[in-house]
C-alpha cells in the first residue's frame, strides 16, 4: 500500500507535458522574423561585458592571449546553444528550458528549472538597469547618486543598497510599459540600440587596428623594469607579478582558462531567443538560425574588441572598470570616449531589454501549465502579449532595482543559466534515442498511464514502450535494430542519469581536490566510466526524424557541455549556494502547495480517469480507452469544437 501511494507520487513528479508540434496556433502574436532574432540575441549577449571584461581579464588573467580565452567561452557557449537550437527546432513553444524538461525529464524539474530562470531573469534585469543608471549618471558628473544619497539614503549596510536607485527604477518600468505594448515594437527599438552598439564596436576595432601595435602582444617583462614608464602613464609602476612572463601569453595556459571561465557569462543570453517560439513566424528555422547566429557574431565582437584593446595599450596598464576610454587616451584620441559611451548606453539597453523580454514569457507559459497561479497567463486581447506577467515581473525587478545593490546575488544568475544549459543538454542526449518523438501526441498521452516503465524511467520518458525482451550485454553494445526501440531507450535514459551524477562528483572532486593525487587518481576513474557508458549510448540507434536543426557529435557534444555548465556551477561559493537553496524552498512551497494539483497535465490526468471509469460502468469495457487523448486534443486546442476532437 506505502510503496503504490510512494510510486503514485513519484509519478507526479515525474510527469511529462505533451506538446502537439504539428499545429502553429498560437495565443501570442507571430510577428517575428529571423532578423529579429538575431538582434535580440546579439542585443542580449553583446552586453555591457564588451565594455568592461575584456580589461579586467586581459589585465589579471590573460594578457594578448584573451583573444583565446574568448575563442574557448564561444565553444562552451556553443554547445549549449547547438542543445537550445536542436530544441528549439524540435519543440517550437514558449517555455525556453522550462518546457524542453518538460516534456523530456518530467514536472518536478521543469518547475524547478523554470523557477530559477525567472530568478535570473529578475536579478539580471535589476543589476542591469542599476549598471544602466550609473552610467548615465557617470555622464552627469553623478547627479543622480548625489540627490538620493542626501535625501533618500539608506542605512542597512550589507542588505540594501546606500540609496535607492530611482532611476532605475524608471528605466524598468519605462521598458514594461513598452514590452506591454506590443512585441512588434520591441523589436524594434532592440533592433536600433543593437545597431548602434555594433557601430560602435566596429568604429573601436577599426581604431585598434589604425593606432595599435603588435609589439604590445610580446612585451618583455625585463625591458618594462629597465626602462621609464610612458609619457601617457601616470600610474603606479606595475609589479614583476602583475607583468607575468610577458609576450602573447604572460600567464600561461592556466591564465588563459581562468579567464575563458570568467568570459563564457559574457555568452550568457542567447536563451532568451528560445522563448519566443510562439511569436516567430517560422520557428523551426528561426530559432536555430537566430541561437547560431547570434553566437557567432557576439565571438567575432569580443574576439575583435579584445584584440584591439590590447594592441592599443600594454596589457599591464588597462583599467579594469572602463578599459576603452583609457586606452583611447592612451593613444590621443580623447573625443571617441563619448562614442565608446553612447556605445555603452545602448548595449546596457538592448542587454536589459533581453533581460525583461523573456521573463514573462516563462512565467506565462509556467501559468499556462498551472504551475504558476492562473491569473499570470492572461493575454491581452489588443497587443497579444502575456500582460500580467510582464506588468508583475517589471514590477518585482524595479522593487528590487530600487532596493537592493545585488552585487552579492547576481551569482545566482549564473546558478539558474547553468542549470538551465546543463537540463537541455541531457534532455537532447534523451530525446534523440527515444522511438517515439513530442510530434506523436497521442502514443506519448496512452504511455503515461499503461504502466510499461517504472517510476524513474517513465519520468525520463513517458513515450517509451515496454521492452519485450530480456537485456544483454550484447543487445547493449551491439543492437541488432537500426531504429530505437523502448530497450535502446531505456538504456540510454539510465546511462545519461550515470552520466549526471558522474559529472557533479567529478566537478566537486576537481574544484575541491585542488590536483592532489587522490583527486587526480578519482577524476581519472570517473572519466574513464563517463567515456564508457557514452560509448554504450553511442551504440544506441539515433532517431531519424527529420529536423531542421541537429546537434552534432552526438553523444560527446551534450556529455561535453553537462561537464562545462556544472564545472562552473560548482566554482561558485558557499553563500551563492545557500541564496539558491532559500530560493529553492520558497519555490517548492509554491509547487506542493499549489502546482502539483493545479498542472494542466494533472487535470488531463483525473479526467481520463474518471471518463474511463465511467466508460466501465456503462459496460463499454471493450472499448478502446481513449480518453486520454480527447484530454490531450482539449488541452492543446483549447477550446475547439467536441466533433473536431472526437474526429481527431
Amino acid at each position: 500500500m506505502v510503496l503504490s501511494v510512494l510510486q503514485g507520487f513519484g509519478k507526479k513528479l515525474l510527469r511529462v507535458k505533451v506538446v502537439d508540434c504539428n499545429t502553429e496556433d498560437s495565443r501570442l502574436s507571430r510577428c517575428l522574423n529571423t532578423f529579429d532574432l538575431v538582434a535580440l540575441g546579439v542585443g542580449s549577449t553583446l552586453g555591457a561585458g564588451v565594455y568592461v571584461l575584456a580589461g579586467a581579464v586581459a589585465r589579471e588573467n590573460a594578457g594578448p592571449a584573451i583573444v583565446l580565452s574568448f575563442l574557448i567561452a564561444a565553444l562552451a557557449s556553443v554547445m549549449a546553444g547547438l542543445c537550445y537550437a536542436e530544441f528549439g527546432a524540435r519543440v517550437p513553444r514558449t517555455g525556453s528550458a522550462y518546457l524542453y524538461s518538460y516534456v523530456t525529464v518530467g514536472e518536478l524539474w521543469a518547475f524547478i528549472t523554470g523557477w530559477n530562470l525567472i530568478l535570473s531573469y529578475i536579478i539580471g534585469t535589476s543589476s542591469v538597469a542599476r549598471a544602466w543608471s550609473a552610467t548615465f549618471d557617470e555622464l552627469i558628473g553623478k547627479q543622480i547618486e548625489m540627490f538620493c544619497r542626501s535625501h533618500m539614503s539608506i542605512n542597512a549596510p550589507g542588505i540594501l543598497a546606500e540609496y535607492p536607485d530611482a532611476f532605475a527604477v524608471l528605466i524598468i518600468l519605462i521598458l514594461t510599459c513598452l514590452l506591454a505594448f506590443g512585441v512588434k515594437e520591441s523589436a524594434m527599438v532592440n533592433k536600433l540600440f543593437t545597431c548602434v552598439n555594433v557601430l560602435v564596436l566596429l568604429f573601436v576595432v577599426i581604431s585598434g587596428l589604425i593606432k595599435g601595435s603588435l609589439k604590445n602582444w610580446n612585451l618583455d617583462p625585463e625591458e618594462i623594469f629597465n626602462r621609464s614608464l610612458s609619457e601617457n602613464y601616470t600610474g603606479p609602476f606595475p609589479s614583476r607579478d602583475r607583468l607575468g612572463m610577458g609576450g602573447f601569453m604572460p600567464f600561461g595556459i592556466g591564465g588563459v582558462l581562468s579567464g575563458a571561465a570568467t568570459c563564457f557569462y559574457a555568452f550568457v543570453g542567447f536563451d532568451c531567443i528560445a522563448t519566443t517560439g510562439e511569436e516567430v513566424k517560422n520557428p523551426q528555422r528561426a530559432i536555430p538560425i537566430g541561437i547560431v547566429s547570434s553566437l557567432l557574431i557576439c565571438f567575432v565582437a569580443y574576439f575583435s574588441v579584445s584584440a584591439a584593446l590590447t594592441v592599443m595599450m600594454p596589457y599591464y596598464l588597462l583599467d579594469k572598470n572602463s578599459p576603452l576610454p583609457v586606452a583611447f587616451k592612451y593613444v590621443g584620441w580623447d573625443g571617441a570616449t563619448y562614442a565608446v559611451a553612447v556605445g555603452s548606453l545602448c548595449a546596457l539597453s538592448t542587454s536589459l531589454l533581453g533581460s525583461m523580454f523573456p521573463m514573462p514569457r516563462i512565467i506565462w507559459a509556467m501559468a499556462e501549465d498551472g504551475l504558476l497561479f492562473k491569473f499570470l497567463a492572461k493575454i491581452s486581447d489588443k497587443s497579444k502579449t502575456p500582460l500580467i506577467a510582464t506588468i508583475t515581473s517589471g514590477i518585482v525587478a524595479a522593487v528590487m532595482a530600487f532596493l537592493f545593490d545585488l552585487k552579492d546575488l547576481v551569482d545566482l544568475m549564473s546558478i539558474g543559466t547553468l542549470l538551465a544549459y546543463t537540463l537541455v543538454a541531457a534532455c537532447v542526449l534523451v530525446l534523440r534515442y527515444q522511438p517515439e518523438q513530442p510530434s506523436v501526441p497521442y502514443q506519448m498521452a496512452r504511455s503515461q498511464d499503461d504502466g510499461e516503465l517504472d517510476s524513474i524511467s517513465e519520468g525520463s520518458s513517458n513515450y517509451l514502450t515496454k521492452a519485450q525482451d530480456k537485456l544483454k550485454l550484447s543487445d547493449i553494445l551491439f543492437p541488432k535494430i537500426t531504429e530505437p526501440s523502448g530497450q535502446s531507450g531505456s538504456i540510454v535514459n539510465i546511462c545519461t542519469s550515470v552520466i549526471g551524477v558522474l559529472v557533479c562528483v567529478f566537478c566537486i572532486v576537481a574544484v575541491q581536490g585542488e590536483f592532489q593525487v587522490w583527486s587526480v587518481i578519482t577524476m581519472t576513474v570517473l572519466a574513464v566510466i563517463c567515456v564508457l557508458f557514452s560509448l554504450v549510448i553511442w551504440r544506441q540507434p539515433e532517431s531519424k526524424t527529420k529536423l531542421s536543426f541537429k546537434v552534432p557529435l552526438l553523444p560527446f557534444l551534450p556529455v561535453l557541455s553537462m561537464f562545462i555548465n556544472v564545472y562552473l556551477m560548482m566554482q561558485l561559493d558557499r553563500g551563492t549556494w545557500m541564496r539558491f537553496a532559500i530560493w529553492m524552498v520558497i519555490g517548492l512551497f509554491i509547487y506542493f502547495g499549489y502546482g502539483i494539483r493545479n498542472s494542466t497535465e494533472a487535470t488531463s490526468a483525473s479526467n481520463a480517469t474518471e471518463n474511463d471509469n465511467s466508460g466501465k460502468h456503462m459496460g463499454k469495457i471493450n472499448e478502446p480507452p481513449i480518453p486520454e487523448k480527447e484530454a490531450f486534443l482539449a488541452h492543446v486546442n483549447d477550446g475547439e469544437e467536441e466533433e473536431e476532437d472526437n474526429d481527431s
